[in-house]
């Protein structure tokens, strides 16, 4: 009978952990659907700072790629790059903890403020077409004063052809403003 109990309990384990596995791989896909090249919406679509000045500001409403998703590393990781070619080019890695064993999607966000804050996927505030990251509270930055991107939001449209994406800056711990970014797909 303790047998049996034992082998139930490791069943049930190893279903849990499929369970988990299962949905993060599946929130990493999630991002996948992102990739490709985005322009800057237009000017008067636009909202808040982030695309008043700056490099930005030149590219709003052009046909230059504004940012763009590649998967990479045999489909491992996506790559984000933010304003390519300009003077606040960002780059942003999502990957899962492990790939094979995928538990967990993480990223590392290579910041113009010369920082490279971790992420966390966050299911609380993701659904079928939210992808929401926040800082992983285990990294000294995120637990720091020094201002950094605490959150990452692409919310994409039904149709796939629009993403509206937030970042969310922290300094001294506590937040400080949105840079939101509203694209369409090239």
């Amino acid at each position: 009978m303790k047998l049996l109990q034992i082998l139930v309990m490791l069943a049930s384990a190893t279903t849990l952990q499929n369970a988990w596995a299962s949905e993060a791989l599946n929130q990493y896909k999630a991002i996948t659907v992102l990739e490709g090249d985005w322009i800057l919406s237009p000017a008067e679509q636009q909202e808040g700072g982030a695309t008043k000045k700056g490099p930005a500001a030149n590219i709003a409403g052009t046909d230059t790629t504004a940012m763009s998703f590649k998967v990479i590393g045999r489909g491992s990781t996506v790559q984000e790059n933010l304003l390519p070619g300009t003077s606040k080019e960002m780059a942003t890695m999502y990957h899962c903890n492990d790939f094979k064993d995928c538990s967990q999607v993480k990223a590392k966000h290579y910041c113009a403020k010369q920082n490279q804050p971790e992420f966390v996927f966050d299911a609380k505030n993701s659904n079928a077409n939210v992808i929401a990251m926040t800082c992983d509270m285990s990294s000294p930055l995120c637990n720091s004063n020094e201002g950094h991107i605490h959150k990452i939001r692409h919310e994409l449209s039904k149709d796939n052809t629009h993403l509206k994406t937030t970042y969310t800056t922290f300094k001294d711990g506590k937040y400080k403003k949105d840079s939101i970014y509203h694209f369409d797909r090239k």
